[in-house]
């Protein structure tokens, strides 16, 4: 069976549960577990809004987990640890995927094997992540917020959302597209987007980075609401 990428999101209301939820990502329950076929995990913060933002969003937070087989995937979305992070949470959404297409690394491993082929009609997820230089992170941050923005209400763009393991210079974006021709469209046609590809190689803001593309094929909670079954 293919290697099974979980990303997760949870959200939650009131600041003893949003506490809690930040105390979790410092303590992270995976430390202590015993999690059979993980290969690759991280606790996520997230940003405002829909993209990379220096600004914190205190009320979601997020899980990427990296499994041997889809099997051992859904054997830890029924655990007590998953339980752990829901109950207190308002609203949840778990996303598995298979890796289509990865280059880069993260915390120097490269957690993603691409082993499905891609399939131009079906939902795309990317996944981009970078750990900024120190001496350049101002610079960074001072083009950041336009390129959000101008993610909004982009065709196709089912969801999205900043995620990162430290605020300012550990950073990265997960986002959900209903084909790829989408993704795309935004990717090289959108120009501001464009430009600051430009800006990344012309500059060498990261000391690592990461970029990845998947095929989601199950959304489970009601965080997300979007249909795959008409896709898988």
């Amino acid at each position: 069976m293919a290697q099974t990428t979980v990303i997760s999101f949870f959200k939650y209301k009131g600041l003893k549960h949003k506490w809690q939820a930040l105390g979790r990502m410092g303590r992270p329950p995976l430390l202590q577990a015993k999690v059979q076929g993980l290969t690759f995990w991280k606790a996520l913060g997230a940003g405002s809004g829909n993209g990379f933002s220096i600004w914190p969003d205190w009320s979601v937070f997020g899980l990427l987990s990296v499994f041997d087989t889809e099997e051992n995937a859904n054997i830890f979305l029924a655990s007590e640890t998953m339980t752990e992070y829901e109950t207190s949470s308002i609203a949840s959404s778990h996303i598995l995927m298979h890796s289509i297409k990865a280059h880069g690394k993260w915390s120097k491993q490269e957690p993603f094997n691409s082993e499905v082929v891609f399939n131009p009609e079906k939902p795309i997820a990317v996944i981009t992540r970078a750990t900024i230089k120190p001496k350049l992170a101002y610079q960074f941050w001072r083009h950041v917020p336009s390129v959000s923005k101008s993610m909004n209400g982009h065709v196709g763009l089912i969801f999205s959302k900043g995620i990162g393991e430290w605020p300012i210079l550990m950073q990265a974006t997960f986002s959900l597209w209903e084909k790829a021709e989408d993704m795309m469209a935004y990717a090289y046609s959108n120009k501001k987007h464009a430009d600051m590809i430009k800006k990344t190689r012309d500059l060498g803001w990261y000391s690592e980075e990461l970029f990845s593309r998947f095929h989601p094929f199950e959304i489970r909670g009601n965080l997300i609401n979007f249909e795959l079954n008409e896709y898988v």
